[in-house]
């Protein structure tokens, strides 16, 4: 079948601009005349016509005006019409000037036709566009239930765009704090006042939604925000992070339920974007325990500086298939490849790093879990979290890898459990592994990162408090007065990135975690944003767990921090060692795994010297030590 070199539609829109440009052409000759155009010049505008028509469709045709639809008429459409028709302008005065023919057309007519040609073009295509709408949209602005947006900046503005074709809602008008545009006009909307007007507003036209719409805002003033309609009995939306929309993953109008994690939010985290991408682009990079929680957003994060592979390690089959499932979407330029490995097998290990010779590693492979690391798991928490932290770094300073990062934790800071235990002996291996090097040396610089509890982490207390809320309840917590820090997943995985690329060897860097949480209170906050009451939802207390603490620490006792040029980012001076002291401790483990758990926690305490170890009484410790002593023997 032939293509039809011109199709219905965009002929009928060449049609109209001809028919307007002469519509202008004679509006020009009586706007110059004053509507009485003398008869030698009425003959020249009729003889001129023709040329003048054939010039401008011709310009039309050529500079694309065409291509656009005018049910979506724009502001880029409106400047390629001034473009054409002013192109048009300047080549009517060119021919008749080069030209020189007889028929004298004044300059004025050359001014006002193309003044009425943008206008009557212009103005055509939006009132067909606004009509059209009308007849689209036009019913719907009278649907949906009637919302309040909080908020007028970008976002919202977006938001009330999009939400004025929406058959679920109707936006009443919105409520910002900047009084500079208390009202004015958004898309129809009216921005009413002040946030702290809700109250009286909310009443007034009986709205029962409310659309938090201030995504790059201060966390704080978002949760002032939030418990201002939540105290008001209104059922409170939001918009996604900013983070998300600025990657294009989703759009402004995919409103949600407000979640723990807008509550608990904190602001953007200040990236070294240029000194990122000059320590990643173009180089290959390795990360262990890639389908956790961590290890996924850093794999995240990383691809967005370029590397030229991102190796991803993992001992679990099933989470690197999720990571490969999720980033493989993304059609991505790096280079991505799956290892199943654990870190822990030593000629795997080599072997992978001989073969890709990664720039960096982030090493965020460990058991992590710690009741359950607590009992019946000890030998193998030291065997993963140490020896495995071990030989990927020994493997990594062999191979030159230029950046080695251990993510580590606040349960390493006077611990009282295995897990935080396993992870400050961690820390101080890479610290015995760190020579002295200088800034123009090469060698392979080792950085510890810790910080504190991650928000949705697979085994935390959101998701759990969750699912028991679905339940019915009860929720369980172990003290009424136990807190933790909380930090977004992103949020860490970028500050361990940003950590990586300031540390010169040696250095823990501790993250800034805010204020701590009281986890009572944030499943109070949890129950009430579920759309329940907190009698609906009873808080059982179940006592603390094996090797848990009311509180967590970021710093041991006898630890001090030094600043960085980053302001969530600090130094930990603490305890350091040496390889004499590294290659005692890792014999120590191996000929450890038979030991009794009570004795190898007792043992532990000496490596360890701010540990405290949760064991059950002295004659459990007596005899640990005579079983190990008849083993011995």
């Amino acid at each position: 079948m032939k293509k039809k070199l011109i199709n219905t539609r965009t002929f009928f829109a060449l049609m109209h601009d001809i028919i307007v440009a002469a519509i202008a052409w004679a509006g020009a000759y009586l706007l110059r005349f004053n509507f009485s155009i003398p008869a030698d010049h009425f003959l020249q505008m009729t003889q001129s016509l023709p040329f003048v028509i054939v010039l401008q469709a011709t310009v039309f045709v050529s500079f694309g005006l065409y291509r656009g639809v005018w049910r979506f008429a724009s502001v880029l459409d409106l400047k390629r019409i001034l473009f054409s028709v002013c192109s048009a302008a300047v080549l009517v005065a060119a021919v008749l000037f080069m030209f020189r023919t007889e028929v004298i057309i004044p300059r004025s007519v050359l001014i006002l036709d193309p003044l009425l040609l943008i206008l009557m073009m212009g103005g055509s295509r939006f009132t067909y566009r606004a009509w059209r709408e009308y007849q689209l949209y036009g019913m719907t602005l009278k649907q949906g239930n009637p919302v309040i947006v909080l908020g007028a900046g970008e976002a919202a503005v977006a938001l009330v765009k999009d939400l004025g074709r929406s058959t679920q809602w109707r936006v009443i008008g919105l409520l910002d704090d900047d009084s500079n545009i208390i009202g004015r006009e958004i898309f129809g909307a009216k921005v009413k006042g002040r946030i702290k007007d809700l109250a009286s507003i909310a009443k007034r036209f009986n709205v029962n939604h409310v659309i938090v719409a201030m995504p790059s805002a201060h966390h704080q003033k978002r949760r002032q925000a939030i418990e201002l309609a939540d105290q008001l009995g209104l059922e409170v939306l939001t918009v996604p992070a900013i983070d998300d929309l600025m990657s294009g993953k989703v759009s402004v109008s995919q409103i949600r339920k407000v979640d723990v994690e807008d509550l608990l939010g904190r602001d953007p985290v200040r990236l070294d974007n240029s000194g990122l991408q000059k320590l990643i682009d173009s180089h290959a990079v390795l990360v262990s325990g890639a389908g956790g929680s961590i290890g996924s957003e850093l794999c995240r994060q990383i691809v967005k500086f370029n590397p030229s592979v991102l190796i991803c390690l993992d001992i679990s089959e099933y989470s690197l298939y999720q990571l490969e499932q999720e980033l493989s979407s993304l059609q991505l330029s790096a280079k991505l490849i799956y290892k199943t490995c654990d870190v822990k097998n030593k000629i795997r290990v080599d072997d992978l790093l001989a073969q890709y010779n990664p720039t960096v590693v982030f090493h965020a492979a460990a058991y992590k879990h710690v009741p359950m690391m607590e009992n019946e798991n000890v030998w193998e928490a030291l065997s993963n979290n140490v020896i495995g932290t071990h030989t990927l770094a020994q493997a990594s300073k062999e191979a030159g890898v230029e950046k080695f990062v251990l993510i580590s934790t606040d349960k390493a800071v006077n611990p009282t459990n295995v897990m935080g235990a396993s992870k400050r002996l961690a820390e101080m291996v890479c610290q015995g592994m760190q020579e002295n090097i200088s800034e123009s040396d090469t060698g392979t610089r080792f950085v510890m990162v810790r910080f504190g509890n991650v928000l949705g982490s697979s085994g935390s207390v959101i998701p759990k408090f969750r699912e028991q809320i679905a339940k019915g309840g009860p929720i369980t917590i172990t003290h009424p007065e136990i807190t933790r820090y909380f930090m977004s997943i992103p949020e860490a995985a970028q500050l361990v990135m940003q950590a990586g690329l300031m540390g010169k060897g040696g250095e823990i860097f501790v993250l800034d975690m805010g204020e701590p949480v009281k986890i009572a209170s944030l499943a109070a906050d949890m129950i009430r944003l579920s759309g329940l009451q907190p009698e609906e939802i009873k808080i059982e207390y179940v006592g603390l767990r094996p090797g848990e603490k009311l509180y967590e620490e970021l710093l041991a006792d006898d630890e001090l921090t030094i600043p960085t040029p980053h302001e969530k980012l600090r130094i930990a001076q603490a305890r350091k060692s040496d390889t004499v002291w590294v290659r005692n401790l890792l014999k120590w483990i191996e000929r450890s795994h038979c030991a009794n758990e009570n004795l190898l926690k007792t043992e532990l305490a000496v490596w360890v010297e701010e540990y405290s170890p949760q064991i059950s009484s002295a004659t459990d410790i007596g005899k640990s030590l005579l079983s190990e002593q008849a083993t011995l023997h």
